[in-house]
């Protein structure tokens, strides 16, 4: 089956703004995954007149084969596997360990702003793909835990295993490719260059110049 490229992250932004129109002007916040989400959301941000700002998450490796999680942790939750056998000192390290990690990368990104709380707010989550969705479901329930309004998640090509998990966790799913040849995110698109940190902090720090 074949399905038309995205030409880049600036135009999957300006088509999935057009789809969350309904959504502008709602008490809202649009929460980027980095590094790759920042320049989608950025311009949603914009023409949804809402704050923008990241998500980090990262997540807990089990102490006997890190590559296998066991948990996550943002900077203001943390969620662990009941079913993990694992000391609670070893996952109280580990918070302490990641979070750390996280505030240094949420500074370099945010500088000195005040994270927006998300209680009763719409959360549009966005990112430039989702091949098996594993950050995403962290974040989301993360985000849950703050208790929104509602969870959009806002991506421009998505799995279809991804796509089907995600779609029964959130209240909305815009996406605007679901190929079932899906192998890699950057394969639906023609231009998918890496994203800077530099480029990051310039679209977050022009965010906040345009509401000053």
């Amino acid at each position: 089956m074949n399905y038309n490229l995205i030409r880049n992250r600036k135009v999957a932004a300006w088509l999935l703004a057009e789809r969350l129109e309904k959504y502008r002007g709602e008490p809202g916040v649009v929460l980027a995954i980095p590094r790759g989400g920042v320049p989608v959301a950025a311009p949603i941000a914009k023409h949804l007149g809402m704050p923008l700002e990241v998500t980090l998450s990262k997540k807990i490796g089990h102490p006997a084969n890190p590559e296998f999680a066991i948990g996550s942790v943002s900077l203001d939750s943390v969620l662990v596997d009941e079913r993990a056998d694992v000391p609670e000192e070893y996952i109280a390290a580990e918070v302490k360990r990641i979070r750390e990690g996280l505030r240094q990368k949420y500074s370099l990104y945010m500088g000195k702003r005040e994270h927006v709380p998300l209680r009763d707010k719409v959360v549009i989550l966005v990112d430039d793909g989702i091949a098996t969705g594993k950050t995403l479901l962290a974040t989301i329930e993360l985000v849950k835990k703050e208790q929104p309004r509602a969870i959009v998640v806002a991506v421009p090509v998505a799995s279809p295993s991804a796509y089907d998990t995600i779609s029964s966790l959130v209240d909305e799913v815009v996406c605007l490719l679901v190929p079932m040849s899906f192998q890699a995110v950057g394969q639906f698109y023609e231009e998918f260059s890496q994203v800077s940190d530099e480029l990051v902090i310039k679209l977050l720090q022009d965010q906040e110049s345009s509401k000053a």
